[in-house]
């Protein structure tokens, strides 16, 4: 993070502001939207060394803001802070990304690309592996749902190697979950199977692929240095 700690937080952004040509009443404009936008326009003046990870991440944010970049580059943001201000950050961010910014975000937590990316481009090695929305990203599985039915009473299931609509099906004690090609056929398919053969079942769930399933899918899973 590039702060001065013995600063105060609007001083920083000064400094900041100068280095970007912004002087007087216009420094002064960008400032105030800038420590707005990420909440810490109460803490103006207190020294940085106060602050703790998170709003030190949000202050260099507000740093990075102040002469309104229409393209912002995020190497990992979020590391080291605490749940709130991780998503103090994301509000902040998504409110760029409603009013036109473009943001390269760069992150190994799946989730963060998830929520924040309309496309994503997944890099191995140096190498670019893939780039595509999301969607496209999730249609590279071999499956792209999986459903999960808790059975009444399992024993009477028989073999699962061939359940109809299903790429594949595991049991665990009452749980059956199956990997679907399309959730429309494939879960009424799985359900009409177990039906026909008088099984009943107190729950199903439906769950989509992650990032993080794509991720290994064209990575692999072993360790890396």
């Amino acid at each position: 993070m590039a702060l001065f700690d013995e600063l105060p937080a609007a001083a920083n952004l000064h400094l900041f502001a100068a280095l970007y040509s912004l002087t007087g009443a216009a420094a002064a404009k960008a400032i105030d939207g800038a420590l707005d936008l990420v909440g810490l326009r109460d803490r103006a003046k207190d020294r940085v060394h106060t602050f703790s990870g998170g709003m030190k991440r949000r202050l260099n944010l507000a740093a990075a803001l102040l002469h309104d970049p229409q393209v912002l580059l995020l190497d990992e943001p979020t590391v080291g802070v605490d749940p709130q201000s991780r998503n103090a950050i994301f509000d902040n961010l998504e409110t760029l990304k409603n009013l036109g910014k473009t943001l390269v975000y760069t992150t190994h937590y799946m989730e963060e690309a998830e929520r924040l990316c309309d496309r994503v481009v997944i890099v191995d090695h140096g190498k670019v592996v893939a780039s595509d929305t999301l969607k496209g990203l999730y249609r590279r599985l071999p499956a792209t749902n999986i459903l999960t039915i808790d059975l009444t009473e399992p024993s009477a299931l028989g073999d699962i190697s061939h359940i109809p609509g299903a790429l594949k099906a595991e049991l665990n004690g009452h749980r059956l979950t199956c990997w679907l090609t399309d959730l429309s056929s494939g879960a009424s398919a799985v359900l009409n199977w177990l039906t026909t053969r008088g099984l009943r079942y107190d729950s199903v769930a439906t769950e989509t692929p992650t990032l993080e399933a794509v991720f290994l899918q064209l990575t692999g899973r072993s360790l890396r240095d």
